[in-house]
């Protein structure tokens, strides 16, 4: 009996040492002190305060208070050499600038991320306004084997018309997820018309709908869950991990993997868009997966087209505040305490000139619907800079270098860009995207 227990115990011990511990727990204030800790930062400097005109920290929408600023030159070497060839900027430049991004702001991306293993969960024939479609939902179970206390899927929704009879071209939104019964501000309503989703099918093509927050969730609280803390195994990231937006960015590269395995889908044409800081995911998905064909980028703001040393709107310091730091790598933050944005290596014009020679469609509102907090201005003259590299590459980049009226869309490039006359939306510009998007997909057509 003595012997039955003994051996009883000895199983239970075993069990008990190979468990694996749970997650950590953190309130994002928590973790992000924890971070600082790390970086020996006792306090960062405030961000732009859009609510108090008099405070010492309000937020800049006047370009005449705006700090004198250069932006970094894309096609400068750290060691001082010009990029001549487009050899030299694929096998040198490039993997400079993604070094930096990854070590600056992004975070790396783990090595041996998990595999996906995608199932098709049901298909229904659907009409979508007074088009009829075929619509797949699916889910992408990520192998949690490593540590089975952490399941992520990956919901996509991949829609295409009902009377396809090939593989057909996809834009794929990051979609938001809004509580029941949530209304839209006035800023965000779409405009009267078709949707963007009967435009996309109207010209034949299909489209493809991600939720980012099922993957890794929007807020610092949960950097030890998602796939952040599955890679992790529960525990807090170190300071050049990856932040939600690269994390949104790689379920985004997994779609895309699906995809390449769906015989409805052209994989070699599919686009990436997204709204505000899926925005921001859009375009760092667009700038680290060669493999997309075209990006639509939607009032990214701070952290993605506009450039982090103008100071106007949302600042680097809004960015490293506990509210959005997740979205970034630990190491980010001391550009807010000891470092400032004027010492960034890379700027938002290095990071659209990744994209190259890839098409890009930069889409902002009107200033006194959407308001300036996402400084239009300085993300159309990010494009504009990044065009050097488009042209190093034998693309066209932005038509023109003056920033044009309101309303008034730049298309004849590599790089796009329109101000619409609405808000916080694409709504208004997705028709211009898609005449853009044609140029490429539809070789033949008339524009």
């Amino acid at each position: 009996m003595q012997r039955i227990a003994l051996t009883l115990l000895l199983v239970f011990s075993t069990l008990a040492v190979s468990a694996p511990p749970p997650p950590v727990h953190l309130t994002a204030e928590q973790d992000h002190r924890r971070l600082l800790d790390l970086l020996h930062i006792q306090s960062l400097r405030p961000g732009a305060d859009p609510r108090h005109p008099q405070a010492p920290n309000a937020v800049n929408y006047d370009e005449s208070k705006v700090k004198p600023y250069t932006l970094p030159d894309a096609l400068l070497m750290n060691d001082g050499r010009r990029v001549t060839s487009p050899a030299m900027w694929w096998n040198e430049r490039r993997p400079q600038l993604i070094w930096m991004f990854n070590e600056t702001m992004y975070g790396w991306v783990p090595e041996n991320t998990p595999k996906v293993e995608w199932r098709l969960l049901s298909t229904s024939h659907t009409k979508i306004g007074s088009l009829l479609a075929v619509t797949k939902q699916l889910v992408g179970h990520v192998d949690n084997s490593s540590y089975p206390l952490i399941t992520v899927e990956i919901p996509l929704t991949l829609t295409i018309p009902a009377s396809a009879t090939g593989p057909v071209p996809v834009v794929m939104e990051f979609r938001f997820v809004f509580p029941k019964g949530f209304k839209l501000p006035p800023s965000m309503q779409p405009p009267p018309g078709p949707t963007p989703e009967e435009q996309i099918l109207a010209k034949g093509w299909g489209y493809a709908e991600l939720i980012p927050t099922a993957v890794q969730a929007d807020n610092g609280a949960g950097l030890t869950e998602g796939i952040i803390g599955l890679c992790n195994k529960g525990q807090p990231r170190s300071l050049d991990q990856w932040g939600a937006l690269r994390a949104w960015a790689w379920a985004a590269s997994r779609a895309l993997d699906y995809f390449e395995t769906d015989k409805s889908v052209d994989a070699k044409r599919v686009a990436i868009a997204g709204l505000s800081r899926y925005g921001k995911a859009a375009l760092l998905t667009m700038a680290y997966d060669q493999r997309f064909s075209i990006a639509l980028i939607g009032s990214s703001g701070e952290g993605g087209a506009k450039p982090s040393r103008r100071t106007l709107g949302e600042l680097v310091e809004n960015l490293a505040g506990v509210g959005e730091y997740h979205w970034m790598a630990g190491n980010f933050l001391i550009f807010a305490g000891p470092f400032t944005a004027a010492q960034l290596p890379v700027d938002a014009n290095e990071l659209i000139a990744l994209c190259a020679p890839r098409p890009v469609f930069v889409s902002c509102g009107s200033p006194q619907v959407e308001g300036n907090w996402l400084d239009d201005r300085g993300q159309f003259e990010a494009e504009a800079a990044a065009s050097e590299v488009y042209e190093l590459l034998g693309k066209k980049g932005l038509e023109s270098k003056q920033m044009p009226p309101l309303g008034t869309a730049l298309l004849s490039g590599d790089l796009a860009f329109r101000q619409h006359e609405g808000g916080h939306t694409i709504g208004p510009n997705w028709p211009y995207f898609l005449q853009f998007a044609s140029r490429y997909w539809e070789p033949n057509s008339s524009q």
